[in-house]
């Protein structure tokens, strides 16, 4: 199967019929502005989860009804069930849906699903779903599993999921032939199975490299949950800002690895259609899939660090130790996330996606039409409207950037000293200007 044909991005300067430098500029401009007057003009925390939301009772009767969760559950089912059939019983063409299904409905597709309805991924989960019955077979507790999941592994193993995928991904060689690609959604179920098996569902909402995407993704969502002192349960449903809700992230060890491979991944793979790496790829006496390795794994860290870096260079309050700084203010990282994920996938997951949907229909190769859409067409109206296609993936770098820009500022004057309120952000500041600076260059040189 031809990697080209499922090659994704931003589609390169092509696509951008605007000037480089001045949407770097606007950009900057933007971040410089809105920190300035962030900083005469919010001053004190204005997100707080116990307090922040109104509550939406009659949307939570829904959602907390059994029959609600079983329906989600059985639409998981379904689909997953679908999925191994065109996996296992599928031809390895460019016309098995199972590519599709795996790198656009699931991956990118998480992301406008979690926004619009919340923790999707959670509700559907399959393994969720078969950890449970193998539970209740048992007769042992799919909550609680046979073990206390370790705090000190916190998402760590999420982390290494999300790296795996992306380098199946982006870096594998045979990343759309099918058996590896199989091979590799096997190996994640029977990881879950065990991993849920052992811990139970607590390993899910910090191993699932799926479930932690979408579950990160939702907290920019308008739907979110507030529990009152002692409430172990799902506590009441709210609509509040969506940093508000961005802002009840649980910091945890591994969170600055899930965002960093996140981001760092998104960047890794516009960098890599690069003119300038390119032309260093076919130079070098090293292998490509060597370079490519090393690349990955130093795009996914140097955010890390940087992030890291920016963050713990600040004064603390006292209680507050200097180490912890980088997982507390992670959750700013997840609108940049978005933001660029927008920027680089959009073109991609709308023709892309439609692609998939028209397959699904033949799930077997066999000139079938199952669900009636083996007879649509793919709308190229994106591809043919660069300009509107240019500003809308600046929009989304800059918006998203400025996002976490806000989301940081709250957290800070809620964790720093006051006389450090404004200068003590100036070294996050500049990091996120790196970072916008950095992703609009790929944007472009892609």
């Amino acid at each position: 199967m031809d990697r080209t044909t499922l090659a994704h991005g931003i589609g390169g300067a092509k696509d951008l019929p605007i000037s480089p430098e001045l949407a770097i500029a606007g950009a900057v401009a933007a971040l410089t502005i809105s920190f300035t007057v962030l900083a005469l003009a919010w001053r004190t925390p204005r997100f707080d989860a116990a307090t922040s939301g109104r509550r939406a009772p009659r949307v939570q009767a829904l959602v907390d009804a059994p029959w609600f969760g079983i329906a989600a559950r059985v639409v998981g089912m379904v689909l997953f069930a679908y999925t191994l059939l065109v996996a296992v019983a599928g031809k390895d063409l460019l016309t098995n849906p199972f590519f599709g299904m795996f790198y656009v409905l699931l991956w990118v597709g998480l992301i406008p699903a979690s926004l619009l309805l919340g923790p999707v991924w959670k509700a559907i989960s399959p393994v969720r779903t078969l950890n449970a019955g193998f539970a209740r077979v048992a007769g042992s507790d799919a909550e609680s599993g046979m073990y206390d999941y370790p705090s000190r592994l916190g998402y760590w193993p999420a982390a290494v999921g999300l790296f795996a995928f992306v380098w199946l991904e982006l870096v594998y060689p045979y990343s759309t032939e099918l058996g590896p690609v199989r091979l590799w959604f096997a190996a994640y179920v029977a990881a879950m199975l065990i991993g849920g098996a052992l811990f139970g569902n607590r390993f899910y909402a910090y191993g699932d490299p799926f479930e932690v995407f979408s579950t990160l993704v939702a907290k920019l969502s308008v739907w979110g949950r507030r529990h009152a002192p002692g409430d172990s349960g799902p506590g009441q449903l709210v609509v509040r800002m969506p940093l508000a809700n961005l802002d009840t992230v649980v910091p945890g060890p591994g969170l600055v690895g899930v965002v960093a491979v996140l981001f760092g991944s998104t960047a890794f793979d516009s960098f890599k259609d690069s003119s300038r790496w390119v032309r260093f790829v076919q130079s070098s006496s090293v292998s490509t899939e060597v370079l490519n390795n090393l690349a990955l794994l130093g795009f996914c860290v140097a955010v890390g660090v940087i992030f890291a870096i920016g963050t713990m260079a600040t004064g603390v309050s006292a209680g507050t130790r200097r180490s912890s700084l980088p997982g507390l203010f992670a959750h700013s990282i997840v609108p940049i996330i978005v933001g660029y994920f927008f920027a680089h996938y959009l073109t991609y997951f709308m023709e892309q996606g439609q692609t998939t949907i028209i397959q699904m229909s033949d799930p077997l190769s066999r000139g079938d039409n199952l669900l009636g859409t083996g007879n649509w067409s793919v709308n190229y109206w994106l591809s043919f409207h660069p300009t509107f296609l240019a500003n809308s993936k600046v929009l989304g770098v800059v918006v998203g950037h400025v996002l976490g820009v806000v989301a940081a500022h709250d957290r800070a004057i809620k964790l720093l000293p006051q006389r450090h309120h404004l200068t003590g952000q100036l070294p996050l500041l500049f990091t996120m200007v790196g970072f916008t600076v950095g992703g609009l260059y790929l944007l472009f040189a892609a």
